[in-house]
C-alpha cells in the first residue's frame, strides 16, 4: 500500500504516515499509566515527535494520556470527541478540535471522520459518574486511495457493517488486565467485527503493552500479553474471512505491503 506507511507503537498507539501527515492515534507514550506499567520499552521518540495530528478516541486515561499528549507539545493539533474540548484546552492545550459521530475534520487531502464505538465515554469508566464525560468514537481516517478504520475501545455494534471499503482496520482484541471489562472486544469478536467491516488488512491493537503492577509476570498475564492476536488471526482464518491479519509487536513498523502480497 504505497500511501500509508503504519507502525503499532503500543496499545492504541499507532502512527500512520498518509496524505502528507503523521497522524498518531491515542498515544500513550510513558513507561507508566497511572496503575498500569508498560511491560515493553516505551517508543522511540523518532516515531512520535514529528506528529501533524493525534487523534483521541474517548476519555479513558489509558487512551487520553496527558502526560504523552504534553511530550508532543501543547500545540499539538488534537482532534477529541465532543464535549471533551473544553476539558483539554483548560489543561493548556491551545489546538483542539471536537467531532460528533459523522462529523469530518479535514486538512488538504486528509479526512478524518468520527464514528460510534460502543464504549463508556466517562473519564473514569462505567462505574464513577464525577468528571468529564463525552461520547467514545472510533475514526474513519481518508486519504485519496486510503481508508483506515481506527475502532478506538468498542464492543461490537451492528452499524460496524456500514463502515465499507476499508483498506485497514486498527481492531483491539484484548487491554491490560486478566479480564476485560463491558465495552471491549476479545479475539473471537474482534473476529465477527471483520466479518463486519471487511477490511482488506487488520492490525491487531490494543494488547502486548500494560499491565497493572505486580500482575505482569503471573503466568495468566504472559500469556493474555501475547496471545490474543494470534487467536484472532485463528479466528478469522476459521470464519473464512478474506481479509489478512497482520500481527506487529509493539513497537514496530506494520508490514502492510507483505500483507498484500499474500492476498
Amino acid at each position: 500500500m504505497r500511501d500509508l506507511a503504519m507502525a503499532f507503537l503500543g496499545h492504541s498507539t499507532v502512527r500512520l504516515e498518509v496524505a502528507g501527515r503523521v497522524v498518531l492515534t491515542d498515544p500513550v507514550l510513558t513507561s507508566r499509566v497511572g496503575a498500569l506499567t508498560r511491560v515493553v520499552p516505551p517508543p522511540d521518540p523518532a516515531t512520535w515527535r514529528d506528529a501533524d495530528l493525534v487523534l483521541i478516541s474517548h476519555l479513558h486515561g489509558d487512551h487520553l494520556h496527558l502526560p504523552s499528549l504534553r511530550l508532543l507539545g501543547v500545540d499539538v493539533p488534537v482532534v477529541v470527541p465532543r464535549g471533551a474540548g473544553a476539558w483539554l484546552r483548560r489543561r493548556g492545550f491551545t489546538r483542539v478540535t471536537e467531532l460528533g459521530i459523522g462529523e469530518t475534520f479535514t486538512e488538504d487531502a486528509l479526512a478524518v471522520t468520527a464514528v460510534r464505538a460502543a464504549h463508556s465515554g466517562h473519564r473514569w469508566g462505567p462505574r464513577l459518574t464525577h468528571g468529564p464525560r463525552a461520547p467514545a468514537i472510533g475514526h474513519l481516517i481518508q486519504a485519496p486511495g486510503v481508508r483506515v478504520y481506527s475502532a478506538g475501545d468498542t464492543d461490537l455494534f451492528d452499524e460496524m457493517a456500514g463502515i465499507a471499503d476499508v483498506d485497514v482496520a486498527l481492531l483491539p482484541v484484548w487491554g491490560w488486565g486478566p479480564n476485560l471489562g463491558p465495552g471491549h472486544l476479545d479475539p473471537v469478536r474482534a473476529a465477527r467485527a471483520v466479518g463486519l467491516v471487511r477490511p482488506g488488512i487488520a492490525v491487531p491493537v490494543h494488547w502486548g503493552t500494560l499491565a497493572v503492577a505486580g500482575l505482569a509476570r503471573t503466568p495468566r498475564m504472559r500469556r493474555l500479553l501475547a496471545e490474543p492476536p494470534r487467536e484472532f488471526a485463528a479466528a478469522v482464518a476459521a470464519a473464512g474471512h478474506e481479509t489478512a491479519v497482520v500481527v506487529a509487536p509493539p513497537g514496530t513498523e506494520v508490514p502492510l505491503g507483505a500483507a498484500e502480497g499474500r492476498a
